[in-house]
């Protein structure tokens, strides 16, 4: 039995490489995944276009020694294959997804669940090999059963919807309120449905791509308009009267945080969703009169069985937001390329199985 397997590898920006690499083995503690499904993430695409971003390259993840070449990969589901050591709530044959996220169990945030706000932040992918191969090892302690009713499609489609519906909790969004959302993207997307899922009546979507804007129609934003256009926050409360309750910011730079900020109303709450490549400037006095909240948030915690539910149940269509299937031979040119060069791609899932 050969001891080898195919694996789209990072090297630097530009420079991924679908290569042999040897196939790993669990050790305490871990646990070994068959990967059926995986999505290419936008901070997958940042490491591909700008990178390295976060992947260690001038010295290890202390958390696990990882280092420079890295098999990309974070969005995934599978099969688990073989566990290591004292793995004692998970058997080889369930189907799972990953929340990839580390834990220094050393951190004072994991005692009271922040695990998210530990440090050094890593994710499976990109402080360690991830889901761009057939297999791949995880800790035991990032993985989740899913329901025999759910495809792997879905399940790979898991993780980044559990970043939208953090940040819809995060914002405090009751029943019966409106959002405005920038950016279209797959975050921004699932931002749409999360919001809609957990009732608001009115969500408005801005993006500078027309198509995706489309898209965002499709999957139940109430209104749309064009970043490029003039006015924005006075359309937004000609269509709300006093501003958005929330602000999602699923673009990171400046016209898009400051178009959301002057676009809720007094009161309202900001969630900046969105790695920003660049600082923002930002007019703390209109913040302090206004009574604005503005809040950060990294990823998700404690929330992958609740988003498990929610797209299994329905109230959550993920799988609208597939716009190609693909093989991993073919994951640069049709995968990552298609993504920097074609709007109108949206979530493209690598079929690891798929020869």
């Amino acid at each position: 039995m050969t001891n080898t397997m195919k694996a789209a590898r990072w090297y630097a920006a530009k420079d991924i490489r679908v290569e042999s690499t040897e196939i790993p083995e669990p050790k305490s503690g871990q646990v070994k995944i068959a990967v059926h499904f995986a999505g290419i993430c936008g901070s997958d695409l940042h490491e591909y276009v700008h990178g390295p971003q976060l992947i260690p390259v001038d010295q290890p993840y202390p958390l696990n020694g990882h280092q420079g070449t890295t098999t990309l990969g974070h969005e995934f589901s599978g099969v688990i294959d073989a566990i290591g050591e004292g793995v004692h709530h998970l058997k080889v044959g369930d189907r799972v997804v990953v929340e990839p996220i580390f834990k220094n169990f050393d951190s004072p945030f994991i005692a009271n669940g922040a695990y998210n706000l530990s440090e050094p932040l890593g994710f499976v992918g990109l402080s360690s090999n991830g889901g761009f191969a057939p297999y791949v090892v995880v800790e035991d302690y990032m993985v989740h059963k899913i329901p025999d009713s759910m495809s792997f499609e879905k399940g790979a489609l898991v993780e980044p919807a559990a970043v939208a519906v953090y940040a819809v909790l995060q914002s405090g969004l009751k029943i019966g309120e409106t959002v405005l959302v920038s950016g279209a993207g797959p975050i921004g997307l699932l931002c749409v449905q999360a919001a809609l899922a957990a009732g608001a009546t009115t969500v408005i979507v801005t993006d500078i791509a027309d198509k995706r804007l489309e898209k965002a129609k499709a999957i139940g934003a109430t209104h749309i308009i064009n970043a490029k256009e003039e006015g924005i926050p006075q359309k937004i409360k000609s269509i709300t009267e006093l501003g958005v309750d929330v602000f999602l910011d699923c673009a990171g730079v400046q016209a898009s945080y400051t178009t959301g900020i002057d676009s809720l109303k007094n009161g309202g709450t900001a969630v900046l969703v969105a790695l920003f490549g660049k600082p923002v400037t930002t007019d703390a006095l209109d913040q302090v009169l206004r009574e604005i909240t503005i809040k950060g948030i990294i990823a998700y915690r404690n929330i992958f069985p609740q988003v498990i539910a929610l797209i299994d149940s329905g109230r959550m269509p993920v799988e609208k937001l597939v716009t190609r299937k693909i093989s991993l031979d073919n994951i640069v040119s049709e995968g990552f390329e298609a993504l920097v060069n074609d709007p109108t791609e949206v979530k493209i899932l690598i079929d690891i199985q798929k020869n």
